[in-house]
């Protein structure tokens, strides 16, 4: 999955929904390049308002078909599979802990989005070949459940050093790293915070303190978090889990009735920044219409509508912030972050070391 996370009252709790939403035509509409369907493909964790989507849709002529196709790493694995007779036209949904595997893979063609001078700089990559737009922007955090150290007298975790300590022994639920993003996400930020000869230590003391991983953000969240609204009817018991710094605004904007404050907190000290990129695919089939879709994608209409439909953060600047997003999912001050270069070097190494140490 990637760094959004979609939320609504008709999933278990706050769960995620997973959807193959189909505006317009068929699938057989995208076989040309003059085709006036424009065909998106994402992660299972699109969401749009359907009138800024109906506003793009009168004013391009372009009819916008998404196929949801699982979480981040299984969707940008089958595009590069796919390449040569891509599935559409526009990709989104990788974001920076798997960019490079994607345009090694040569998943993109260069194309410079109308409005990419607006992007927020510290988000912007392959500056030179122009093929990918930054959309959104997250933190992968550790997030607690408030009530939960409330009741036993503890003060929540703020730092990665802290979840190593005696009193938070099996308190932590994650994701797995090689099959989710926040849990590779989670990964990076250790290994940022400890460098290459600390990550392994840490995850060694990380184990011994009884952290238990799972497959996916919905198992960690939904049903083993005791913090969320799914994880308390699923009686989950963990009151600390890898998600996201937006997830406490998700526990009020979806609550009824709204509770005056979240029931849940992040702890800051434990964040790593996750951006999250859309590219124009290699081969589309109408090219023209994948343009124009990635610069809507970055348009003041979009950038407005993320926060409060996929959990993110605009990467426009000037973009408006929701008051109830900003006043419980604030950025973190200080995240760690790692050179996309690096992530690349590295990546599949760590997770395999990781893998043997955490889950052998």
């Amino acid at each position: 999955m990637g760094i959004t996370k979609k939320f609504g009252a008709v999933a278990v709790g706050l769960g995620m929904v997973g959807t193959l939403a189909a505006c317009g035509s068929s699938s057989d509409d995208a076989g040309s390049g003059d085709s006036r369907t424009v065909t998106l493909v994402s992660h299972d964790s699109w969401a749009v308002s359907k009138d800024v989507m109906a506003a793009f849709e009168k004013e391009s002529g372009y009819k916008v078909k998404v196929l949801e196709d699982g979480d981040a790493g299984q969707a940008v694995n089958k595009a590069i599979l796919t390449k040569d007779n891509p599935q559409g036209d526009v990709f989104f949904g990788v974001d920076n802990t798997l960019l490079s595997r994607a345009l090694d893979n040569g998943l993109f063609q260069p194309y410079r989005a109308k409005g990419s001078d607006l992007v927020q700089p510290v988000y912007r990559a392959d500056q030179d070949k122009q093929r990918v737009t930054p959309v959104d922007t997250g933190d992968v955090c550790v997030n607690y459940d408030k009530a939960y150290f409330t009741k036993h007298g503890l003060t929540p975790p703020k730092s990665l050093d802290d979840l190593v300590k005696p009193q938070y022994k099996d308190l932590l639920v994650t994701e797995n790293a090689g099959s989710s993003s926040p849990g590779l996400g989670f990964l990076l930020g250790t290994a940022a915070k400890y460098g290459d000869g600390g990550w392994e230590g840490y995850w060694k003391k990380l184990k011994a303190n009884g952290v238990k991983v799972v497959d996916s953000w919905e198992q960690a969240y939904n049903e083993e978090f005791s913090g969320s609204s799914g994880g308390k009817k699923a009686k989950g018991d963990r009151p600390l889990v890898v998600s996201y710094a937006s997830s406490p605004p998700a526990e009020v904007i979806y609550a009824d009735p709204q509770p005056s404050t979240a029931p849940t907190g992040v702890a800051d000290g434990t964040c790593f920044r996750q951006v999250e990129y859309a590219g124009l695919l290699d081969n589309a089939k109408n090219a023209k219409g994948g343009k124009a879709l990635l610069d809507f994608l970055i348009g003041e209409r979009f950038q407005n509508d993320m926060p409060l439909n996929m959990f993110v953060y605009p990467v426009r600047e000037g973009a408006r912030i929701p008051e109830a997003f900003a006043k419980y999912g604030p950025q973190a001050k200080d995240p760690q972050t790692m050179d996309p270069a690096k992530i690349a070097d590295h990546r599949d190494q760590w997770v395999k070391s990781w893998t043997s140490l955490v889950l052998k």
